[in-house]
């Protein structure tokens, strides 16, 4: 694939604005190139991930992930922070796809050799490694050119519902190790109020 070619399916960039292409019809990620806070990074650094579970959730632009953090066993100094986090990425890809009602998941899990390049079964899926090394990505018909969504900084993906064949796959890195992923996707019809605990099996990856 050319540059010209990359440049119109993938849109990188260290603003968060630089999300809102993942609007235009070419696009298939956009991620924003961002660092997470010193207080954040340093709080998740000092975080045992033996201690909290993984959590899924549905919540509004006017609601918060803070219980749903508590109920997973996350103490106070790093689930405020997270909070905050989580709660302002949840308002972003609301803006993003015109939907009020949205899936949290924060997935304790970690990588491995069985995870296969896809994409979402969505419209649109945002996805944010917050511990561990960060998801991989490929262009569809280009898979040995794998890059990565580093740690800290958020991708968002077109899925399936909007671009069938997709264009951009991604997946978990292999290779093992613990990681803490986010991932916030629109609540389909016929999956409202339908929780459950986080399979490691699914996505996020």
């Amino acid at each position: 694939m050319t540059a010209i070619g990359m440049a119109r399916r993938v849109a990188i960039g260290g603003d968060s604005a630089l999300l809102d292409h993942i609007a235009r019809p070419d696009t298939a990620l956009a991620i924003w190139w961002r660092r997470l806070p010193p207080p954040l990074r340093a709080a998740l650094d000092a975080l045992d991930l033996d201690g909290v579970d993984s959590l899924s959730v549905e919540t509004d632009l006017g609601g918060s992930v803070d219980a749903a953090l508590r109920a997973a066993g996350y103490a106070r100094a790093v689930r405020e922070m997270l909070g905050v986090d989580i709660d302002r990425l949840v308002r972003r890809l609301a803006a993003l796809t015109g939907e009020d009602r949205l899936r949290v998941r924060l997935a304790v899990g970690q990588g491995g050799t069985g995870h296969q390049f896809h994409a979402d079964r969505s419209p649109i899926a945002l996805r944010c490694t917050y511990i561990g090394p960060g998801l991989q990505w490929c262009c569809a018909e280009g898979p040995d050119a794998i890059c990565e969504v580093p740690t800290g900084a958020v991708g968002v993906f077109k899925g399936r519902m909007l671009l069938d064949p997709p264009r951009v796959l991604h997946r978990a890195p292999p290779g093992g190790g613990r990681r803490l992923v986010l991932a916030i996707d629109p609540v389909h019809d016929g999956e409202r109020d339908r929780s459950g605990p986080f399979l490691p099996s699914a996505d996020p990856c």
